[in-house]
């Protein structure tokens, strides 16, 4: 069985990946007790004992654990946002491209996406990469997201009894455009302008819709909508975890694939405005997902083992 550690197992992400490899028999998850997580050298211990270890820990934190491995066994799944932009670790979502996909498989060092920068990304790169959108594109996204992607302290304070009447309606947040996900948007997709990105969270638990409208006239090459969503067919055609859709709806729900590790994108207005959306869990294929997806690639199995889809 493969040795397995998750430092910081007891936060929301970390909870969510040792429950799906908890159920697996092909997994040794390493733990420690409430009271030695915290004990640098026992940590230290545990990440050398495994051959994978999930970061599921604050920046600097991730950072320090990181450079705690000592041999060229370990291999790390990061969970944070410290090394999504870092050139040497690979970028942790095998849709992208083959490129992509060979790095995670052969990689020592994997960064797993941010929940927002995944649905924004699994929108944006294809069109770039196909040279419909181009990369100084004036591009809005505005992203909706349940409260569990805050983690403890927002679940904490949406779920309180004594909550204030402002968690009853959506929020928006980062309204600085200082959002800590920009940084892997801009860097994954090639762009040379920042998008202007709006975040939302609502009183629901998990599930997310991410959006970004655009301009056909905008656009390099004369593409409607069938265009459009034929890029999306063939750009994620033989992804298990990806399902492009189409089709008329009055209204989309952003908790529809709460509790499931898939992503769904959606194209939808009309040949002068179109509408692109990525629904998916926040903690499925924004995050938990993901990193459990890479594991798999990682060790050369079925890379859907121990998800929900």
């Amino acid at each position: 069985m493969v040795k397995v550690f998750i430092d910081g197992k007891e936060g929301t992400t970390g909870l969510r990946i040792f429950d799906r490899l908890s159920a697996r028999d092909d997994i040794n998850l390493l733990t420690l007790n409430d009271d030695e997580r915290k004990n640098s050298g026992l940590r230290r211990e545990m990440i050398n004992s495994s051959e994978i270890t999930f970061l599921c820990l604050p920046d600097q934190a991730a950072r320090e654990a990181a450079a705690f491995v000592d041999n060229c066994k370990t291999r790390i799944i990061d969970t944070s946002t410290a090394h999504r932009t870092q050139p040497n670790w690979s970028y942790g979502f095998s849709e992208l491209s083959e490129k992509h996909r060979v790095s995670i498989i052969k990689g020592n060092r994997i960064a797993v996406p941010g929940c927002h920068a995944s649905g924004f990304i699994s929108l944006v790169y294809p069109l770039i990469v196909s040279g419909v959108l181009s990369k100084d594109y004036p591009i809005v996204c505005f992203s909706v997201t349940g409260y569990s992607g805050g983690g403890k302290k927002m679940i904490a304070e949406y779920e309180s009894q004594g909550r204030g009447k402002e968690y009853d309606s959506p929020r928006q947040y980062a309204l600085a455009q200082k959002h800590k996900h920009l940084d892997e948007m801009i860097k994954v997709c090639g762009l040379t302008n920042a998008p202007i990105f709006n975040p939302i969270v609502a009183d629901y638990y998990s599930g997310m819709a991410v959006t970004v409208p655009v301009f056909s006239s905008l656009l390099n090459k004369n593409t409607g909508i069938e265009g459009i969503i034929e890029i999306y067919r063939k750009h994620y055609e033989n992804s298990r975890l990806v399902k492009v859709l189409s089709g008329d709806m009055d209204m989309l729900s952003a908790n529809k694939l709460s509790g499931r590790d898939c992503m769904e994108i959606i194209v939808s207005g009309n040949d002068e405005r179109i509408i692109l959306c990525s629904r998916f869990d926040n903690l499925g294929k924004g995050a938990s997902g993901a990193a459990v997806q890479c594991m798999n690639l990682m060790l050369g199995i079925d890379e859907t083992t121990g998800l929900e889809l």
